[in-house]
C-alpha cells in the first residue's frame, strides 16, 4: 500500500511582485519521498494537482493521500477522484506536520467552538479509567470488539512507555444507545478526549480534521480532581489514552475501543 501525506495552501511569503503563490507538498511516512511544487494563485486548482501528483508519481500513484488541512481537502480529493486515489482526511500527517515546520509554515488550524452530542447518542453514565501500559493490549487486542481502533503507531510499546506507566481513559456506559454511539463515533473519527476547565467544566472529544464535541459537562469538585489527574496522566503517558463504550459496567461486553493521542 503506498500512502503519501499531502499539503496545498498558500506559502506564507509572497513573491517579490507581490504575487500569491500555492504549494503542493508531498511526502510519505519515513519522508524517503518528498515532492514540492508551486503555482500562481490564478492556477490552484484540482487539474494543476491532479498533473503535479501524476508526475511525483511517475508510473505508481499512491493508493491514499492523506490530508490534514481542511482547505486542501476539497482540491486534493477532486484531483484524486480524476485519479482514482483514495484521499483520507486526517491529523495524523506527522512527517508532513513535521516538514511543514522545518520550512517555518503554519499547522495550527483554527477551531470551531465544540457541538453538543445529539441526545440520541448519550451514554447512561461515564468514569474515568486507566490501564497499565502493558495491559492495553493484552485487554483489549484479542476481544470480540464490533469497533476496535488501535493504530499499530499508537500501541504503548512504539511509543517507548514503560509497562508500569498508567494509560488513562474515559469509559461512558451505553445502555441501549451503545452501539449507535460506538457507530457514531467510528464515522467522526476520534482524536482525543479533553478535559476542558470552565463553568461548568467539561469532556470534549477532538475528532475529524477540527470537529468538537462535548461529551459531558460536570460541576462536582470530586470529578473535576479526577479530571486533573486524568489530564496529568495522559502527561505521563506521552498523550496516550484511550476512549471505551460498553453497554454496562459488567465488564462482559465491549462495543468500541480506541486508543488515542493527539497530534
Amino acid at each position: 500500500m503506498k500512502i503519501w501525506q499531502a499539503d496545498f495552501y498558500r506559502r506564507p511569503q509572497t513573491e517579490a511582485s507581490e504575487q500569491v503563490m500555492w504549494e503542493l507538498l508531498i511526502c510519505d511516512a519515513t519522508r524517503s519521498f518528498e515532492y514540492q511544487a508551486t503555482c500562481p494563485q490564478s492556477q490552484a486548482s484540482s487539474s494543476w494537482v491532479a498533473s503535479q501528483l501524476q508526475q511525483a508519481a511517475g508510473e505508481q500513484l499512491p493508493n491514499v493521500i492523506q490530508v490534514f488541512r481542511p482547505q486542501s481537502l476539497s482540491l486534493i480529493e477532486q484531483a484524486g477522484r480524476s485519479l482514482g486515489i483514495s484521499v483520507e482526511p486526517t491529523r495524523r500527517t506527522l512527517a508532513l506536520k513535521q516538514w511543514l515546520q522545518e520550512k517555518q509554515y503554519p499547522i495550527s488550524l483554527d477551531k470551531p467552538p465544540p457541538m453538543p452530542l445529539a441526545e440520541n447518542l448519550w451514554g447512561e453514565e461515564w468514569r474515568f479509567a486507566s490501564l497499565t501500559a502493558g495491559d492495553v493490549v493484552e485487554v483489549f487486542g484479542d476481544r470480540p470488539i464490533p469497533i476496535l481502533e488501535m493504530p499499530e503507531y499508537l500501541l504503548p510499546i512504539n511509543l517507548g512507555l514503560a509497562s508500569t506507566i498508567p494509560v488513562p481513559g474515559v469509559i461512558i456506559y451505553g445502555g441501549k444507545q451503545s452501539m449507535r454511539l460506538a457507530r457514531w463515533l467510528q464515522q467522526v473519527h476520534p482524536v482525543g478526549v479533553n478535559y476542558i476547565v470552565g463553568a461548568p467544566d467539561g469532556l470534549v472529544l477532538e475528532a475529524g480534521l477540527v470537529d468538537r464535541w462535548i461529551v459531558a459537562t460536570f460541576e462536582d469538585k470530586q470529578v473535576g480532581v479526577a479530571a486533573k489527574a486524568y489530564e496529568q496522566r495522559k502527561q505521563q503517558s506521552r498523550g496516550l489514552h484511550f476512549l471505551l463504550v460498553q453497554p454496562d459496567d459488567s465488564g462482559m461486553t465491549y462495543t468500541g475501543f480506541w486508543l488515542l493521542r493527539e497530534e
